[in-house]
């Protein structure tokens, strides 16, 4: 036998006796497999809402505590205290552009990120932006960081919420209610975005330019027109420009109903009620023939039809 051959022998013999002597001494725990303590629900589960109002984009990250039986505000979460809005970290809300909040006691908000604290109290809420976001609750939570400040009245609702909910609602173009929901109160914070001043403008250069523009187009336009300005009789001549184009092979746009019905709108409020009702009838009979005799737009031209009766 060779060295080479002699010394792998005597190394494999050596790991062996080693490992022996190992598991014969005396005493030694037993090895087990580590058991990984299982994920539990959380009291408090993270919740994150984004919504759009008109051209600015929310973004709410929140904890929501639940009731459990407990009496909320006066009880678990005491008036005239400041509260974190929620539970676990700070309260953010987001807004990617510029508005007002707070209706009549608030103003204007900057772009940003901000941490949402509240004072409730039983007559009225002190609603509080702060600055910085990256407080654990309200620990460490400094008035200097304080964006601004409004007061809104609660509201009692008729039906408790069991879980903390904040949620944006009644959305228009330019406005929307940011509520503060919990047992038997809603806090309603107004939102306003001024978009509409700066999006005419910018309509009215693109309908302008030469650019070649679909029957959509016109309706998009003569729809915010309709809705934000008192310049119907601009909304008015492009609903008829809509109706006017004709893709190839077809008598009339694929939308003709919906412009028709947008010009009975504009007709009726300016107040010639026999062109209004005229053109809610030709909406309603393509309406039918396009979607169908359960279409909407049966409710929607029928009741300015009837309106333009009486």
């Amino acid at each position: 036998m060779n060295s080479e051959k002699l010394a792998a022998l005597l190394g494999a013999a050596f790991v062996l006796t080693l490992g022996g002597g190992l598991q014969a001494q005396p005493g030694a725990a037993p090895t087990r497999p580590a058991i990984r303590f299982p994920e539990l629900p959380q009291a408090s589960p993270l919740c994150t809402n984004m919504v759009r109002v008109g051209l600015t984009d929310i973004k709410i990250v929140y904890s929501r505590p639940s009731a459990r039986r407990h009496a909320v505000f006066g009880g678990i979460i005491p008036y005239n205290d400041i509260w974190r809005t929620g539970d676990n970290a700070s309260t953010k809300i987001s807004f990617s552009t510029a508005i007002k909040i707070g209706g009549a006691d608030g103003g204007p908000l900057p772009a940003g990120e901000y941490a949402l604290y509240t004072i409730p109290d039983d007559k009225e809420w002190t609603i509080i932006l702060s600055k910085d976001t990256g407080l654990w609750g309200k620990e460490g939570y400094d008035p200097k960081n304080d964006y601004g400040r409004f007061k809104v009245a609660p509201m009692k609702l008729a039906d408790p919420v069991e879980t903390f909910t904040i949620d944006v609602n009644d959305i228009q173009d330019d406005s929307a209610t940011l509520n503060l929901c919990w047992a038997r109160v809603r806090v309603p914070i107004k939102l306003e975005m001024d978009n509409g001043p700066d999006l005419l403008v910018k309509i009215k250069e693109s309908m302008e330019s030469s650019v070649r523009k679909s029957s959509d187009t016109y309706l998009k336009a003569a729809t915010f027109y309709f809705d934000h300005t008192k310049d119907l009789a601009q909304a008015l001549e492009w609903v008829n420009l809509g109706l006017a184009t004709h893709p190839a092979g077809a008598a009339g746009p694929p939308n003709a109903y919906q412009l028709l019905y947008l010009k009975a709108k504009i007709l009726s409020r300016q107040g010639d009620r026999e062109g209004a009702s005229a053109a809610a009838q030709q909406s309603l009979d393509l309406a039918r023939q396009i979607e169908g005799p359960t279409t909407a737009y049966n409710l929607l031209d029928t009741e300015i039809i009837h309106g333009a009766r009486q």
